[in-house]
């Protein structure tokens, strides 16, 4: 009789554990973005290799402090494709990440995939907005707009150990 007791005390406390887990994962560390207004939405100009606000609306954002890739923004914007791929820097390999599921506005597969068909365009909005991790901007032909950290190449060199390649900044 009290090895069903333990080991109905051990289903319990694994369910609980599993269910603290997920929430952590989930929920708990994210917090929404306020809109500042210009610099909410900000590209990389070709002309000056500085960023430079877009014009956008319907701004929504979610971060963690627990990790600086968890930031996650929906926007759109009245500018066309053609305007924004002559006036800002393009972003090569733009792999979208996935956000939480109640962040319903980010949609890391439309994004992937639009990307994949050339029918988005992905652009650089900050390099090293944090060591190592770069603000990514896409956005498709109806004018919606998704922005997310990744990891670039001296961020991934740095955050395995190893000496970071030439061109990267020192590390702080």
């Amino acid at each position: 009789m009290s090895g069903k007791i333990i080991a109905g005390f051990i289903v319990v406390i694994s369910l609980i554990a599993g269910a603290a887990i997920y929430y952590l994962q989930v929920y708990a560390y994210y917090e929404t973005v306020s809109a500042r207004g210009q610099e909410d939405v900000m590209l990389t100009a070709l002309n000056s290799g500085a960023p430079e606000p877009v014009l956008h609306e319907s701004f929504e954002a979610i971060t963690a402090t627990s990790s600086p890739i968890r930031y996650r923004a929906c926007f759109k914007t009245p500018l066309s494709m053609a305007l924004l791929s002559e006036t800002f820097e393009p972003y090569e390999d733009a792999e979208p990440l996935v956000a939480p599921s109640w962040f319903e506005c980010f949609d890391a597969v439309e994004v992937g995939e639009a990307l994949e068909s050339g029918a988005a365009l992905s652009f650089l909005g900050q390099e090293n907005i944090q060591y190592g991790i770069d603000r990514v901007v896409a956005i498709l032909p109806d004018g919606r707009g998704f922005v997310w950290h990744q990891i670039n190449a001296c961020g991934a060199e740095a955050f395995d150990g190893k000496p970071v390649p030439e061109g990267c900044p020192e590390k702080p």
